[in-house]
């Protein structure tokens, strides 16, 4: 049985699924090995669309039922025949362990947003400006004391652990004493209750993959990673005060760009090589045009993620970051890596002027406008499959078909089936 008990043991796909599965992942390896496949692919990604329009449930049944959203997700994969789906159930059915950790950081439906609401991040300082020493010196530490309590209440007491280096001989004996307090006693006894949680959580999400597989669909990606300036942006300092350290702690900013881009590179690696899958996606927030200046994207952002990418690379990963908003300006840079290694998928950048600078480096991933997709008509959606097929596919472009960030959530289900059946129609 797999974990969280009452689940049904994972089908073995037949020889007719596991030979449709082997192609369809054939595609996506030919796509990123720059080689022209039998046809364009696709891919499959949607979040609470899945509840909103075509599941009819509340954003909060998708987050809490796990077999609820197990089935919707399969039905949708079993609908449009993609060639590839992403592991929906992991990034969507989170509810229950964000519940049980006591996540700060975001609200998610029914819990500080309507159940009928996506969640939503909260951006603010989660690491002062003056704990870059702390943090560079003992992220562990940090992490123990600092960070982990203020942003998940179940650690609300491991701030009164040891200060662990130092210990040794007798003041091991002495040094263990915090162990004993109740404050600390029950962190742990609450993180063991979060962590079990969590466990029937992936448990479920593994059923979903295993499922999907055993009918002959492929994941797109095994897990998700970071780059080392949205690490720091997002979960740390916060969008005004990682802006003001782009001035005011430039070098101390730096130093912990380097040191960031080691431990998420081995991290990812880790985590990686346990999923089993070779691709990683890593959404990107921070590298847009609109968001720094290019001197500051070539001094801040791009080194230490390029450092990363690299990393991953070599350790026979396919990095598959998602450049969101418009990154047109950074394709010059960004294609500063060893080619038929990635798929970039970008959401706003244009996807031909993407094809033209970045067509012999990387396979390309998207990118359909969610305002087409949410207000526009099925033949509409046609026309702008077409176009991407005529102006990217059929000019040698290695393209995995797909919508900017997904299917957004209030897309007509009709827009969605002329996506997928045009992809076919065009380019199959």
């Amino acid at each position: 049985m797999a974990a969280g008990g009452g689940m049904n043991a994972p089908i073995q796909p037949n020889a007719v699924a596991q030979a449709a599965h082997d192609v369809r992942w054939q595609r996506i390896l030919d796509c990123v090995a720059l080689k022209q496949p039998d046809r364009m692919p696709t891919a499959f990604y949607a979040t609470f669309w899945l509840a909103k329009k075509y599941g009819g449930i509340s954003c909060k049944e998708l987050m809490y039922d796990y077999e609820k959203t197990k089935e919707l997700a399969e039905r949708a994969v079993l609908e449009f025949e993609p060639d590839a789906c992403a592991p929906i159930v992991a990034a969507v059915a989170s509810g229950r362990s964000l519940e049980a950790i006591g996540f700060k950081q975001l609200q998610w439906p029914g819990h500080g947003v309507d159940e009928n609401q996506p969640f939503q991040y909260l951006d603010r300082e989660y690491m002062l400006a003056d704990e870059y020493d702390e943090f560079l010196f003992d992220p562990t530490g940090f992490y123990l004391h600092k960070y982990l309590p203020r942003v998940a209440s179940a650690f609300e007491g491991i701030d009164q652990l040891p200060i662990f280096p130092g210990l040794h001989y007798f003041r091991l004996i002495n040094g263990i004493r915090p162990f004993a307090k109740p404050e600390v006693r029950a962190s742990f006894e609450r993180i063991i209750r979060a962590a079990e949680e969590v466990e029937t959580f992936a448990g479920h999400a593994a059923d979903f993959n295993a499922r999907i597989k055993a009918q002959g669909f492929p994941l797109i990606n095994g897990v998700n990673a970071v780059s080392p300036y949205d690490f720091i942006a997002d979960y740390f300092r916060g969008a005004t005060g990682m802006m003001k350290d782009l001035y005011r702690k430039k070098d101390k900013l730096l130093e912990l760009l380097d040191k960031a881009s080691i431990f998420l590179t081995r991290q990812t690696i880790a985590t990686a090589r346990a999923s089993g899958h070779p691709i990683v996606m890593i959404p990107i927030h921070w590298a847009p045009d609109a968001f720094m200046s290019d001197k500051q994207f070539q001094t801040f952002w791009w080194p230490p993620f390029r450092r990363m990418l690299l990393g991953l690379i070599d350790a026979d990963l396919i990095p598959m970051p998602l450049w969101e908003a418009d990154c047109t300006k950074r394709l010059e840079t960004i294609r500063d890596i060893p080619a038929g290694k990635c798929i970039y998928w970008f959401e706003r950048t244009d996807m031909v002027r993407a094809h033209e600078v970045l067509g012999d480096v990387v396979a390309l991933r998207g990118n359909l406008s969610p305002s087409l997709l949410t207000t526009g008509r099925p033949e509409e959606v046609d026309a702008a499959v077409k176009h991407l097929v005529d102006k990217v596919w059929n000019k040698g472009g290695k393209l995995i078909l797909d919508a900017a960030f997904g299917i957004p959530d209030e897309t007509p289900v009709e827009n969605v089936r002329a996506m997928y059946a045009a992809a076919r129609r065009y380019a199959g």
